[in-house]
């Protein structure tokens, strides 16, 4: 199967980790970026499909009441699943569920999984019918005084259409740990694809009789479809809900503790940081929450593609190395972190330097279709823009939280998280009176920069230092080339706009002119100041065949 191959080759690169300093500018090994490429083709077609999704239904409810409501009505299933089971997978639930699945006797791991399943369906059962009873208050929680009481009504309807997908979304988070654990990789990387292909089949499918309502039917469907998609990878499984034995069991007791400081980082961003954006963001006008979820969407893309597919890579072998006391073992983490924080260097920079200079046509291309006009393409651009400000920094910030988590530390990134969120919300209410809701992407880029700093600091000196990884020029050489490549992408987009219509076929033209001519200066550039994370994905894509 594809996802063994996979953990062979990481467990081959583990093994075959140098021992001491003199490693450094090694270019990634291939097992890492194996890995990586399996993951960030489950993440690409997602993304590709979540933003087909935002496209039809910008076109065809506009930026307006209805997708303010929509947009309500998400934010608590989702927050809360954030709250409750999101956070535990990379933080606690794949380490643990790692270790018993690593024994002979699988028997103690389907003990831990019933028990983990049971807990799921009993408490989220209590949660689900609350929603149901008390959406009219939970929608006036998260909406603003100013929202119109149209909006609100729209919205605590659809909540109660949304609120039931919550349980699968947490049964799906169980069951992909186990994956994840088990080292099955293919079924958990494509399950958001197919989640976001039924919430696009499904709108297009009954738009005409149940106008917003059939997004919001699209997401349940779309949650559960995608829960269901984790059978196959499940076939030897000996699953049965239990809560037998649930506060004694050892397994249950190591999560919990793991996850307590992720849990109460999460507590702040679902009830106090998200409601507070959304707040905010409500206060400055119908439409607002529209452009933030587009632009959030569209910023989803390169993070996914590149910052989660490889951290979800070298997690596993950062886990197994930082289980080894030793001055040798150190080196292998620092040798594994600085390989993977390179690799996401050398590809973020040009993704965020290129969706910048591109921004416009990329987002009239995508949305403005229908109700989207050219005004909303340009207030969604310039949210983009700066969202994309922070971008570079929340990809690598990403890759120091796991080194953490790789080493059983949750707390420390816990407490960043309450630095950082401090300073989002302060930035937000300063700036907000000069730049309405932009303010709020200003406030996260802020965030991102202060967070990953920080990170990188204190892992420093957890790690005594990174080594010899060179990651400063590393960044010097790739913004070096990306700048390059963002200058002429922009000279030959401006020149574009002056004979090409604001059409789809205009906007295609010069994404596909522009953004083509700017990888082909980047790749050259790369190549010629010896960045070799750049070199070994071409070669490793060309021989996966793409």
């Amino acid at each position: 199967m594809l996802e063994e191959n996979v953990d062979a080759a990481m467990t081959d690169a583990a093994a075959a980790a140098p021992l001491h300093d003199s490693v450094p500018l090694d270019a990634p090994s291939s097992g890492m970026v194996r890995a990586t490429t399996v993951i960030a083709l489950g993440n690409i077609t997602s993304r590709v499909l979540g933003l087909v999704r935002e496209t039809i239904i910008s076109a065809l409810f506009g930026a307006g009441a209805a997708v303010d409501a929509l947009n309500l009505a998400l934010v608590v299933p989702r927050g809360l699943y954030d709250l409750l089971i999101g956070g535990h997978v990379n933080s606690a639930l794949v380490p643990v569920l790692s270790e018993y699945a690593q024994r002979k006797d699988r028997d103690e791991l389907w003990r831990l999984v019933n028990i983990l399943l049971g807990l799921v369906v009993i408490s989220l059962s209590v949660l689900v019918l609350a929603l149901e009873l008390l959406a009219p208050v939970v929608i006036r929680v998260v909406a603003s005084d100013k929202t119109a009481p149209e909006v609100i009504d729209e919205a605590t309807r659809l909540l109660r259409v949304t609120a039931p997908a919550l349980m699968a979304l947490s049964l799906f988070a169980v069951l992909s740990g186990v994956l994840y654990a088990l080292r099955r990789f293919t079924w958990p990387a494509f399950a958001s694809t197919v989640f976001n292909g039924t919430i696009v089949v499904t709108t297009l499918a009954l738009a005409g009789r149940l106008d917003i309502t059939a997004a919001a039917v699209g997401w349940l469907v779309g949650a559960v479809v995608q829960m269901l998609l984790q059978a196959p990878g499940l076939r030897d499984a000996r699953l049965r809900i239990s809560v037998r034995g649930a506060l004694s069991h050892p397994g249950v007791r190591r999560i919990g503790v793991l996850y307590v400081p992720v849990m109460a980082t999460l507590a702040l961003d679902v009830l106090v940081n998200r409601p507070f954006s959304y707040n905010l963001a409500t206060r400055t006008g119908e439409g607002s929450l529209a452009y933030m979820n587009w632009a959030t969407t569209l910023i989803q893309f390169p993070q996914g593609l590149v910052a989660i597919a490889i951290s979800s890579a070298i997690l596993p072998t950062l886990s197994r190395q930082a289980a080894v006391i030793g001055t040798g073992a150190r080196q292998q983490f620092r040798n594994t972190l600085g390989q993977g924080l390179r690799l996401a260097i050398v590809l973020i920079i040009p993704a965020a330097v290129g969706l910048f200079v591109l921004a416009g046509p990329v987002v009239g291309l995508i949305f403005q279709h229908g109700k989207f006009l050219a005004g909303d393409t340009t207030t969604t651009a310039l949210a983009l823009r700066l969202y994309l400000l922070g971008l570079p920094f929340a990809a690598v910030d990403l890759l120091l939280v796991y080194a953490f988590y790789a080493q059983q530390d949750t707390l420390t990134p816990a407490l960043i998280g309450l630095v950082s969120l401090g300073a989002y919300m302060v930035v937000a209410i300063v700036l907000l009176p000069w730049y309405s809701f932009f303010a709020l992407m200003i406030a996260d880029s802020v965030k991102h920069l202060i967070h990953s700093a920080i990170s990188a600091r204190l892992l420093w000196h957890k790690l005594d230092g990174y080594g010899r990884q060179h990651l400063l020029r590393t960044v010097v050489r790739a913004s070096f080339a990306a700048a390059i490549m963002g200058g002429a992408a922009l000279a030959i987009s401006l020149g574009l706009e002056q004979f090409l219509p604001g059409s789809v076929i205009g906007f295609a033209l010069t994404v596909g002119v522009a953004g083509g001519a700017g990888l082909v200066i980047y790749s050259l550039l790369a190549s010629r100041l010896g960045l070799e994370e750049w070199s070994f994905v071409r070669g490793l894509l060309r021989r996966f065949g793409l």
